[in-house]
């Protein structure tokens, strides 16, 4: 029988060993399963959303029923409005459910199998894919503590890293619209400033021959036409806008992080020089001097490290791989091709990333 003290030098005290989980896939702790819950209140723009969507139907039924139907005796009419109106509500509908119900892209580790088996994985491995340079600036989330992919971003409401991260929206259940979602949500502005353009046109209308015919329209079918034509051109210029900007943001293949953020520039900079100045290598952003940071920002105008062309930007975003994912598209926006983590560049950002260094060390030597 062993005595304590032999049984207590068979067993380390610390191993490094890990067990395999059940599965193959090592996930970081950046999936949904480690992010904190949300409370009741976080839903509270969500439902804000839904009410927004849905309370114009009644107003708009007695709009096209009394207007069209009753006063102008127009059934095809009609029914093309109400099939125009509906459809592109149910459109809406469809984008935000992929929207709350998507997860925007979650950063998973996946290390290879190098013949060994399934009970034994290195620490090193099981952390570190041996196809990432984690030794590169923006490689690694110091909160999440884990691999953090090109064009990735930490979300600090959600506690977790998401595939290119565009922003956090509130209005589609607190979520952040990333690799996954952002077709979707492009979807969902679209098909709302239509739907908002189109009430706002035909309301316009009715209110017109309101006017010109006040004793053959009903009393209160104005009020209902005046209220719709109101709230359809505010949300028409509201949403119309914000869409217009995503439009440039696709156009350009830039995300509102990278838009809005123009010291992302400075970890996609050259080595710098040894010596000759005071600057980290890459640079950060509250060393730099007013002069430094007037030139990333100039630079920032310029340098697009995504953009390979308009054309292959929208594809990146909208483009399908099957025979009919145009559906997908048409029905609630589908998701981004590709696998979120890697992106061609832009050949031409290299030269200007270069000359950006220079003058920031030559700005450098002057102060």
């Amino acid at each position: 029988m062993p005595t304590r003290s032999s049984t207590s030098r068979s067993r380390p005290l610390l191993s490094f060993e890990m067990q395999s989980p059940p599965s193959s896939t090592i996930y970081s702790p950046t999936l949904d399963e480690d992010t904190p819950s949300k409370r009741w209140y976080h839903y509270l723009p969500l439902a804000g959303t839904v009410f927004f969507i849905l309370a114009p139907q009644p107003s708009l039924l007695i709009v096209l029923v009394d207007y069209h139907l009753r006063t102008r005796g127009q059934p095809i009419v009609f029914g093309v409005h109400l099939a125009v109106t509906y459809t592109l509500t149910f459109l809406i509908i469809t984008s935000l459910i992929v929207c709350v119900v998507r997860d925007p892209g979650p950063v998973q580790i996946n290390p290879p199998d190098h013949g060994r088996g399934t009970d034994e994985v290195d620490l090193s491995e099981a952390l570190m894919p041996p196809d990432f340079d984690f030794s590169a600036p923006g490689k690694w989330c110091r909160q999440c503590w884990a691999p953090k992919p090109d064009r990735t971003h930490h979300c600090t409401h959600c506690s977790r890293c998401v595939l290119k991260m565009d922003h956090h929206c509130p209005w589609v259940g607190a979520k952040c619209i990333g690799h996954r979602t952002y077709p979707a949500f492009l979807h969902f502005l679209f098909c709302i400033t239509l739907l908002a353009t189109y009430i706002a046109i035909m309301c316009i209308f009715a209110l017109v021959y309101a006017f010109n015919n006040p004793y053959v329209v009903d009393e209160t079918t104005p009020i209902h036409e005046l209220l719709l034509a109101f709230a359809g051109l505010v949300f028409s210029l509201v949403i119309g806008s914000f869409f217009f900007y995503h439009v440039y943001l696709v156009t350009t293949n830039q995300t509102t992080l990278e838009n809005l953020s123009p010291f992302l520039l400075l970890r996609h900079l050259p080595p710098l020089p040894s010596t000759g100045h005071s600057l980290s290598d890459p640079p950060l952003e509250p060393e730099l001097s007013y002069p430094q940071r007037r030139l990333v920002k100039d630079a920032h105008g310029h340098i697009r490290l995504y953009d390979v062309g308009w054309k292959q930007n929208w594809t990146q975003v909208f483009g399908w791989n099957h025979t009919y994912g145009w559906v997908a598209r048409i029905l609630s926006g589908g998701a981004i091709k590709g696998d979120g983590r890697t992106f061609p560049r832009n050949p031409k950002s290299e030269e200007l990333l270069a000359r950006l260094a220079v003058e920031l060390v030559k700005a450098d030597k002057d102060n």
